[in-house]
């Protein structure tokens, strides 16, 4: 009897054992459970915020190309005024250069229509480049003849270049002076 009652007492600490060990598991599962919910959680709200980023970044994006088309068609406008202007210039001139037979007529409207045209390129930045000597930065060489002139010089220009505030927005098309003598005298030397 007494051994039955050892065994019991075994089998009742087994059982307490059994049971602390299972309210342990019970309490760590809770835990993970919890810690998992709040995780949960958590990530929910940062896919939230995500999801609200992204359409506010959309947003802005459609917004920053409308704007960018407005302020385009705000500057065509602008240029199209003035051109406007150069056209009533251009206009005037050919009804002047149709009354009148005298070729001065002619030639003053062609240079009202020119000064306008220039007065309008100066308001937007736009400045002729001035060369006297080749520049292959600003300058395009399309013929060369030979000269007395020094090397390098220009002797005619084609078509004139232009910067815009600083920018080259057109190479200047020119004929390059080429002086023979000069590498004549260098091979003699």
């Amino acid at each position: 009897m007494e051994n039955d009652k050892e065994i019991k007492e075994q089998e009742q600490a087994k059982c307490d054992c059994c049971d602390e060990a299972r309210d342990e598991k019970i309490s760590e599962l809770e835990i993970l459970k919890q810690s998992f919910d709040e995780r949960k959680t958590l990530a929910q709200s940062y896919y939230d915020q995500l999801v609200r980023l992204k359409a506010d970044f959309e947003n802005f994006r459609r917004r920053s190309e409308k704007e960018k088309k407005d302020y385009l068609d705000w500057g065509k406008e602008k240029i199209l005024i003035k051109q406007i202007a150069i056209d009533d210039v251009l206009q005037h001139a050919l009804k002047s250069a149709k009354s009148g037979n005298n070729m001065e007529s002619i030639i003053v409207g062609l240079d009202m229509i020119s000064k306008e045209f220039a007065k309008m390129l100066k308001e937007e930045g736009v400045e002729e480049i001035q060369c006297e000597s080749f520049d292959p930065n600003v300058c395009e060489a399309l013929d060369y003849a030979e000269s007395d002139e020094g090397d390098g010089k220009i002797l005619e220009i084609y078509q004139k270049g232009y910067k815009m505030n600083g920018k080259l927005i057109r190479t200047a098309k020119v004929k390059v002076a080429k002086n023979d003598k000069n590498l004549e005298d260098k091979k003699e030397n």
